[in-house]
């Protein structure tokens, strides 16, 4: 393709202005030589109705509805009764960090070390630890495993505003669990504080920590309402992209690097759009084949969880909150002081358990919320309740996102085999057990009224697992669908480095690349592989490994299973 036939040439062209993109963008452009275009198919994060994003308790607002949000769904789930799952993705300035629910957890260290021993070197927990800091600015100060300056604004949990949130923590630890001062420090495994990326009562998207303070840079430019239609080759070579804006088509030169950062599901289908993936499906689409790369959509993963229920027989719940007048008097106060109850997402307590014993690190997450209802808000129970979100970590089932056409527009296929493979079901089934348990506890005495899920009427395995496959739901954390790994790694898409495998000139930089989920919420984890891919893209020599330790159960290997 001649240079004339471009409409501009930058050096850095990103597609997609989500966690990971926000971030490459303030990185890469902090040089004044580089030329750096994103490309976000959403629009701006500002707006009439914009108060959906920005206040925190307002998050399941645009959960809802397909104005910020690519609103995709699952295939039937063959392994859910056929339930179609909803699969909400950020589809805005922002991307899904202006949607999600502001959940700050990294994962366990244990996912990163082995990372690293499936071939992807220099992705170790010593060695990325340095990148979440450095991104980093908590509330409560700088330490060994917290930044103190860095653009993300982190605020810790705050265990006093809710009789619940200390009766979660105290029933936990009588039911014989550790309360954990911290659980992104030396020690996940246990209850306490959870952080959240909120800053003066306003949610901190990644557009709001990292793009807009540098948008004023000449050599900056985003454009919003652009949708990615294909990425340009020359033969091998990634040398830009066609995009949509206004009814028109542009086409785009990139002398540096054409990045996807466009999530778990649109970056593998970009790929596929653009002619690399699996030859034989791509051909059956008539797409002519750039690069036969079979992984591209495979290995597709995610955290499925269930709710475990409770009646509140004290009214201290969020119920009272969601009266006409109590949602009046929330509002205004949030609209002209930016504080109360509208400036939280209302997690701040949660935890990480072992569903049995034996194993080296928690495989179950808890998100605690003084109110019964279902995460995106579509079923609130009109009483007072609280819940549990019992969260699987690790699932061994894997799905793919495919797309059917060469339309952009058109959604993918994206299926997630949620529970094909029995242990993920165990591991559901257990932690509703245990967190029946912790619920039984002294501690719960005083708030303790019907069981509202799974139901005192569901206790056997076979009613668990019945109750499991018509209730669960997705925590919205699709990941793993352009796996990096060696090059000796048939399903592996990316490199260590982030480049895609076979071609030059491309790299994949969001939660795509992860080659298995980490144990915790994605915002994080996200923002912290483009920090890292920042300076792997820029040549910089990466910050000292940390030594900072990490806790683990001492008796694990020798607990009975």
């Amino acid at each position: 393709m001649a240079d004339n036939e471009y409409d501009r040439e930058v050096e850095f062209l990103i597609i997609g202005a989500g966690s990971a993109g926000c971030t490459l963008a303030n990185r890469l452009s902090a040089d004044k030589d580089n030329r750096v275009l994103v490309l976000e198919a959403g629009p701006m994060d500002t707006g009439l109705d914009s108060w959906k994003i920005h206040m925190p308790t307002a998050f399941a607002y645009p959960l809802k509805d397909d104005k910020y949000n690519w609103f995709y769904h699952s295939q039937p789930e063959p392994y859910l009764g056929d339930r179609v799952i909803h699969c909400p993705r950020g589809r805005v300035l922002g991307g899904s960090s202006s949607i999600n629910g502001m959940v700050y957890i990294r994962g366990h260290a244990f996912d990163y070390d082995k990372w690293a021993q499936k071939g992807c070197k220099g992705w170790a927990y010593r060695d990325v630890l340095p990148y979440f800091r450095r991104a980093e600015s908590l509330d409560t100060g700088a330490d060994d495993y917290h930044g103190g300056d860095g653009p993300l604004k982190v605020t810790s949990g705050t265990i006093e505003s809710n009789p619940l949130f200390r009766a979660f923590i105290d029933a936990s630890v009588e039911a014989g669990y550790a309360e954990s001062m911290d659980l992104n420090g030396v020690r996940q495994e246990g209850v306490g504080r959870m952080d959240r990326t909120t800053h003066n009562g306003k949610r901190r998207s990644a557009a709001v920590s990292f793009l807009k303070p540098v948008m004023d840079r000449p050599n900056l430019s985003v454009e919003v309402r652009a949708l990615t239609n294909r990425v340009l080759f020359d033969g091998k070579k990634a040398v830009g992209v066609e995009y949509e804006q206004g009814g028109k088509t542009f086409k785009v030169h990139a002398t540096r690097e054409v990045i996807l950062s466009s999530g778990s599901i649109n970056s593998p289908q970009l790929l596929q759009l653009s002619g690399v993936g699996n030859a034989g499906e791509l051909q059956a689409l008539g797409i002519d084949v750039v690069h036969n790369l079979p992984g591209v959509g495979e290995n597709l993963q995610d955290h499925l969880e269930v709710f475990v229920q409770h009646e509140c027989t004290q009214p201290v719940s969020l119920l009272r909150y969601l009266t006409p007048m109590g949602k009046l008097k929330v509002g205004v106060r949030w609209f002209l002081a930016k504080s109360g109850p509208a400036g939280t997402n209302h997690m701040d307590i949660g935890g990480f358990i072992r569903s049995r014993a034996g194993m080296e690190h928690p495989d179950i997450q808890y998100h605690f919320l003084p109110m019964a209802m279902t995460y995106d808000a579509f079923n609130i129970n009109k009483i007072h309740g609280y819940q549990a979100m019992v969260d699987m970590l690790r699932p061994e089932s894997r799905g793919h996102v495919k797309i059917t056409s060469p339309n952009p527009r058109e959604h993918p296929e994206i299926l997630f085999n949620y529970l094909k493979e029995e242990a993920d079901i165990r591991v559901l089934r257990d932690g509703t057990r245990l967190t029946r348990e912790i619920f039984a506890q002294k501690a719960f005495d005083p708030f303790r009224g019907t069981e509202l899920w799974p139901g005192q009427e569901n206790q056997s395995d076979e009613e668990l697992d019945a109750w499991i496959r018509e209730t669960a739901e997705s925590s919205y954390h699709p990941s793993c669908s352009c796996k990096m790994g060696a090059a000796n790694d048939s399903m592996a898409v990316v490199s260590p480095e982030l480049k895609v495998h076979g071609l030059e000139n491309l790299r994949v930089i969001d939660a795509s690349v992860m080659p298995d989920v980490v144990s915790g919420n994605l915002n994080a984890p996200t923002i912290m592989i483009a920090e890292k891919a920042a300076d792997m893209i820029l040549g910089n020599t990466p910050p000292a490994p940390s030594e900072a330790p990490v806790w683990v159960h001492p008796n694990w290997e020798h607990e009975q299973r």
